[in-house]
Order: C-alpha cells, then structure tokens, then sequence
C-alpha cells in the first residue's frame, strides 16, 4: 500500500501523518492495519467486489450500536470512529476505508484447540444474538444479498451443471450426485422461512473463530469483530457457522478427507456456551432446529465451493486447479461426520 495514501486516510480521520502502520490478522476479504498514533486502531479497506453497498455495513452497525445505547446495555460492541467530516467511512481513489479502536488486552486464535475457547466464543455469539434480541429488523439491510439462502445455493450449482465447465460436469457426475441426493437439507430450510414461530434475528453472519476477541487476562471472550455481515437471518446462521468450523480439526483446505472428524466435547461445549445466552429467548420452534444449523451450513459451504468448480474457479481464490473440487469433499466428510453425532 503507497503510504502517502494511507497518509491521506490517517489525516481523514483526525490521526497524525506520523501514525505508525502495519499489517494485521488473517483476513481473505479486506486488508486491514493495526495503526499507532498514542491509542491503537484497526484500519480496514473494505472490499467492495464483495461488499457493493458499504453504506448499508455502516447503517446496520449504527442501528446495533443505537440499540445499544437505547436500552442501556453495557455489551462491548465495536462502533467506527468518525473521519473529520463526520462520515462512519472515508472514501478516496476508489477505496473504502474504515477505523475503529482496537480492543486493548484482546487477542484472537486461528484455530481451537480446547473445548473450553469452544464454549467461550458460541458464549461470545450466543450474547450477540442475546443482546440484538427485540431490535427492528426493519433497520437493516442485506450487506451480501442472499448471503445464507440455502435455497438460492442450490439453485446457483443446479446453474452451474447447465453453463459450468462441460469436461469437470462430466468427471464429477458421481459427486453431482451425492451433492443432489442431500437437497432435503434444502427442503428443511423451506420449512424453516415458512414457519412463523422462527424469527428473523440479528446474525453475525461469519462466527469463525478468528472473528471472535478474546481477554489475554483471563481467557474469556470479549465481542465479536469484523461486522462487516451483520444483517438478518436465522439463528441456524450464526450457530451452523460455529459448527462447521469448530468441530473438526482438520480445516477445509485439508486434502486428505480420513483426517476431517468431528470432535464432540467440542460440539457440547459450543451448544452450552451458545445456549447459556440463548436457551431462554429462542423458540421452541427454533430449538427443534438446532442440530440443523449444522447440516444447513456445512452442506451450504458445500455447494458453494463445487459451484465454483463447475464454474471455473470464478469466485473463492485456489492454490491449484482441483482446489474448490478438494474443499467440496472435505466438507461433504464433514456434513457425513457431523450427522454420526445425531
């Protein structure tokens, strides 16, 4: 990054031109800088191939965060700070950047390896959800349209076995298959939009671990970060999302499929850490879907990595041609270890 730009950003927010800046994390989507400047902050360049609309990321972070305040909640939510013209982002040369303050005594972990950060980041997303319960969902909008519709996924792949990549639609006929004999986790989520007793709730969208702040003192959670997603959905987002990627060891870049099991002091862990928070506020309708949350996620990752085969690698970044093919495998390992525990 030429460094006179991001001079230029520093001073849009107030910041000294001297500001100390260096890389920060392990994000994919946008590139963000740990800034020094006397205090500490967290500079993002939001990706806009990916997130079109940033004003909407702003408006449903200021509606949580008005939330917040309205009740008076004393949950730590992460609200961006202001540029000197009063703006929640500052745009220059095509680019949206965007600081808040960095979480003093906070640290974030790639990878679980204790049920224990298990039960203290589901506890972290349980509270979220918890906290956001009663907001008007009517003051947000999708920042990634369609972002968790199951139903919109398949129809995506069924798409691709039309206009996809002719040779690797025929070398994959039989995985084609096994994906479309699973389509009744499909079915369930129809039955989960049609059910008026399953609300649409505030969800963070993208619970991976790493987007989960922990205390160095005392090792418990803190607050969700990275809220770029933050829009409505179901509870099964947020909780399937956790399940997918904290119950096996072995990630989805993991090529040999034997390794990708399912850990399951780490799935009890999850389900008391998110329902210490939430078992009195979901429905009993809701609560009849939460082994679901899994099947929907896994199986929805799924889809998408092998849509994006059969398309020709269009969309998430590989290392080598049978990357997203690869990917598509270990979580249909996954989804098949996952339902054992049923």
């Amino acid at each position: 990054m030429n460094k006179d730009h991001l001079v230029k950003v520093f001073i849009a927010f107030g910041l000294s031109e001297n500001t100390i800046s260096k890389p920060f994390g392990s994000g994919l989507i946008n590139s963000t800088y740990l800034l020094e400047d006397g205090d500490k902050y967290i500079l993002q360049k939001i990706n806009t191939k990916v997130f079109t609309k940033p004003e909407i990321i702003a408006q449903n972070i200021r509606s949580c965060a008005n939330y917040f305040e309205s009740k008076g909640s004393k949950y730590q939510f992460i609200v961006p700070i202001l540029t000197t013209n009063g703006n929640e982002y500052h745009e220059s040369n095509g680019e949206t950047w965007r600081l808040t303050p960095f979480v003093e005594n906070s640290f974030t972990v790639d990878e679980l390896n204790d049920p224990k950060e298990a039960y203290e980041a589901a506890k972290a997303v349980g509270k979220f959800a918890a906290e956001t319960n009663g907001i008007e969902i009517e003051n947000f909008g999708e920042t990634i349209p369609r972002f968790h519709d199951l139903s919109y996924r398949y129809e995506e792949f069924l798409l691709s076995l039309k206009n996809g990549k002719t040779e690797r639609i025929e070398e994959q006929k039989e995985l084609i298959g096994s994906i479309k004999e699973l389509s009744y986790i499909c079915d369930t989520y129809e039955k989960i939009k049609s059910n008026p007793e399953i609300p649409i709730r505030i969800q963070h969208h993208d619970t991976k671990i790493n987007n989960i702040l922990f205390d160095k003192s005392t090792r418990k959670s803190v607050c969700l970060c990275d809220l770029d997603t933050v829009m409505p959905g179901y509870f099964i987002s947020d909780l399937g999302d956790m399940m997918r990627t904290y119950l096996a060891a072995a990630n989805e870049e993991v090529t040999d499929i034997d390794k990708v099991e399912v850990r399951p002091d780490f799935y009890k862990a999850l389900i008391d850490g998110y329902l210490s928070e939430m078992e009195t506020i979901l429905t009993e309708a809701e609560k009849q879907y939460i082994f679901y949350a899994g099947e929907f996620l896994i199986y929805m990752q799924a889809l998408r990595f092998m849509t994006d085969y059969l398309n020709g690698d269009i969309y998430y970044g590989i290392k080598y041609p049978e990357n997203n093919l690869n990917r598509t495998k270990n979580q249909l390992k996954l989804l098949t270890e996952y339902q054992k525990l049923k």
